[in-house]
C-alpha cells in the first residue's frame, strides 16, 4: 500500500474517534439538563400528590366545621324544644331537628368519604415519594456514568492528539492538504473505502479503470463524486491448511 494512502487512512481514524469523542465531552451539559428534567418531574409528581393530599385535609376540615356547626344548631334546637307552648311551635321545631340531623348525617358520610379518600392519597404520595427516591439512585448512578466516560473521552482525545500530530508529521504536506480540504468539504470524512466498484459513502459506482487502480492501493485516487480518497480492503484468503478436508 502507497505510505501516504496508509497514513491517511490512520489520520481518518484517528480524526473519526476524536470528533466522536469531542461529541460525547460536549453532550456532557445537555445530559446533566436531561438527568435535572428527569428528577424534576419526579419531584413534580411528589409534590401534586401531596398537593391533593392537602386538599383533601383541607375539605375534610371545612366540613367537620360544618358539622360542628350543625351540631351546635341541634343542640339549640333540643333546648328550645323544652321550652315551647304550643303545637304549632313544637312542630316547627321538630322540622328544624330533623333538618338538622339530615345536615349532620351528609356532612358525616362526606367526612368518611374524605377519610376513605385520604388513605388513597397517603399511598400515592408514598409511591410517589419512593418513586423520587429510585429515580435520583438512577440519575446519581448515571451522573457519576456520565463524569467518568468524559474524563475518559478527555484522556483519549489528547492521546488522539499526539497520535495525529506524529501521523500529520510523516505525511507529504500536499496530501495532507487535499485530506484537510475534503475533509472540511465531507463532514469530517475525507476517506472512503471502495467495494465492489462502488464509493462505500456516496454510494456512487466508480469508472472501472479508476476502481482497477484502486484495488492496487498504490496511489492517491479520489472518487468522482464527493471526492474522498479512496482505497482498497483485500479480502483475506484462506490458507491451504485450514481448508476442511472432505469426509473418508
Amino acid at each position: 500500500m502507497h505510505p501516504d494512502l496508509q497514513r491517511l487512512i490512520e489520520l481518518q481514524r484517528l480524526d473519526s474517534a476524536a470528533r466522536l469523542a469531542e461529541r460525547r465531552i460536549a453532550g456532557e451539559a445537555e445530559c446533566q439538563r436531561a438527568f435535572d428534567a428527569q428528577l424534576e418531574a419526579a419531584r413534580e409528581q411528589v409534590a401534586a400528590a401531596k398537593e391533593r393530599l392537602a386538599e383533601n385535609q383541607n375539605a375534610r376540615r371545612t366540613i367537620e366545621k360544618d358539622v360542628a356547626v350543625q351540631q351546635g344548631r341541634l343542640s339549640k334546637f333540643r333546648d328550645q324544644l323544652m321550652a315551647v307552648k304550643t303545637n304549632i311551635e313544637y312542630q316547627a321545631m321538630q322540622k328544624e331537628i330533623e333538618y338538622a340531623q339530615t345536615e349532620v348525617k351528609k356532612l358525616e358520610d362526606q367526612v368518611l368519604e374524605r377519610m376513605v379518600e385520604a388513605d388513597d392519597l397517603s399511598s400515592a404520595v408514598k409511591r410517589t415519594e419512593a418513586a423520587l427516591a429510585a429515580e435520583q439512585k438512577t440519575v446519581d448512578a448515571d451522573r457519576k456514568a456520565l463524569v467518568a466516560d468524559v474524563a475518559e473521552q478527555k484522556t483519549a482525545l489528547g492521546r488522539l492528539t499526539s497520535e495525529r500530530v506524529a501521523v500529520v508529521s510523516s505525511l507529504d504536506p500536499k496530501v495532507l492538504t487535499l485530506f484537510d480540504l475534503v475533509s472540511r468539504r465531507r463532514n469530517g470524512v475525507a476517506v472512503a473505502e471502495a467495494k465492489d466498484g462502488i464509493c462505500t459513502i456516496c454510494h456512487v459506482r466508480l469508472r472501472p479503470q479508476v476502481f482497477n487502480t484502486v484495488l492496487r492501493n498504490d496511489e492517491i485516487l479520489q472518487c468522482d463524486h464527493c471526492n474522498r480518497i479512496l482505497f482498497f480492503t483485500p479480502v483475506a484468503k484462506a490458507s491451504a491448511d485450514t481448508v476442511s478436508q472432505p469426509a473418508s
